[in-house]
This record gives structure tokens, C-alpha cells and sequence, in this order.
């Protein structure tokens, strides 16, 4: 039976998408590890190999997704959508949950020992930080291009500055302002 590696990439931003990946290697690529672990160069270079030796789908939920549906809903639709898209496989998601969803299992740290489920996180983390350094040119007081939407001091101090922009989740709440986004 085939086995399709999993994992997601922005989950914990205060703007932009959620992207989940589901990798079906067809042959061993080396330097394979957990995205956040690689330099951007080495994830771009590894990116491209990933692509065109393996079978994958990559699910995206957008801030206005995440904000009506929430979070773990969007995590288990995603898991579904791939689960769906790639067909019969034994299926492995990094973490420690399922999101309600069934047919798979799960692993907490897979993104660092399993090259599959690495794979899946190298395609979730570069398609994101793609998309986010293009809207940046859309939305450039933000910075998007640096902190790709996470909550760096940059990124709340321009919030505090600007206000919010479409691109942001009006669901997360920042403490350090005291305040939802919205």
C-alpha cells in the first residue's frame, strides 16, 4: 500500500493562509527534515525535487476560511481533502490529533524522522511563504515578505500602526494588544 506523509503550515500566524500537504514519495530525496529546520534555500532546492518525484496535494484555507469554520475544522477538511485527492494510501499526519478524522494516524515530531511527512512539510511551509511574500507587495507596511504573518514585534507594531488588512485573522487574538484583531 502507498504511504502519504502529512503536515500543515500556518497554523499559529496572525495573517494569511493555512496550507496542509499530503506527500506520496516515489523514490528516497536526501537532506529531507522538518521545514522549519532547513535554510529557505534548502527548502526551495528540496521544494523542487519534492515536486516532480513524488505524488502530493496541498489544501489552502484562507483567514476568512479559518475565521467562519475555525481552525481545527479547516486542519480536518484539509485532512479529508488530501485523504480524498490522493486515494488509497496509509496515511500519517504530524501531531498528536486527528481532527475527528479517521483512515489515518498521527505522530508528534514526523516532520523530523519521517521523509514523507518532512516532504509534506517542506511543500506546506515554501507554497505559504510564496503566497505571503507575494501579497506582501499588496500590503507592504506590513512587512509579510520578513515574518510571513507570524506575530513578530514587526508585525504587531505595524498592526498597532495600520490597523488590520484583509489578509489577517479576525479570530486570533493578540495579548500584547490587549484585543482581538478586529
Amino acid at each position: 500500500m502507498r504511504f502519504c506523509g502529512i503536515d500543515e503550515a500556518g497554523r499559529g500566524p496572525l495573517a494569511g493562509a493555512l496550507m496542509i500537504a499530503g506527500v506520496i514519495l516515489h523514490q528516497p530525496i536526501e537532506g529531507l527534515n522538518d521545514s522549519k529546520k532547513l535554510s529557505e534555500k534548502k527548502r526551495e532546492a528540496l521544494f523542487e525535487s519534492i515536486i516532480t518525484h513524488s505524488t502530493y496535494h496541498i489544501a489552502r484555507f484562507d483567514s476568512d476560511q479559518i475565521d467562519t469554520l475555525g481552525l481545527s475544522a479547516c486542519l480536518a477538511a484539509g485532512l479529508r481533502e488530501i485523504m480524498e485527492v490522493i486515494g488509497e494510501a496509509e496515511y500519517l499526519y504530524d501531531g498528536n490529533s486527528t481532527f475527528g478524522v479517521s483512515g489515518l494516524t498521527t505522530l508528534v515530531k514526523a516532520d523530523a524522522t519521517v521523509p514523507e511527512v518532512s516532504a509534506a512539510s517542506i511543500l506546506a511551509k515554501v507554497t505559504r511563504d510564496r503566497e505571503m511574500v507575494k501579497l506582501a507587495v499588496l500590503y507592504p507596511e506590513y512587512g509579510f515578505e520578513g515574518h510571513k504573518g507570524y506575530g513578530t514585534a514587526a508585525h504587531v507594531e505595524a498592526i498597532r500602526k495600520y490597523g488590520h488588512c484583509p489578509l489577517h485573522r479576525k479570530s486570533f487574538k493578540l495579548k500584547s494588544l490587549q484585543t482581538s484583531l478586529f
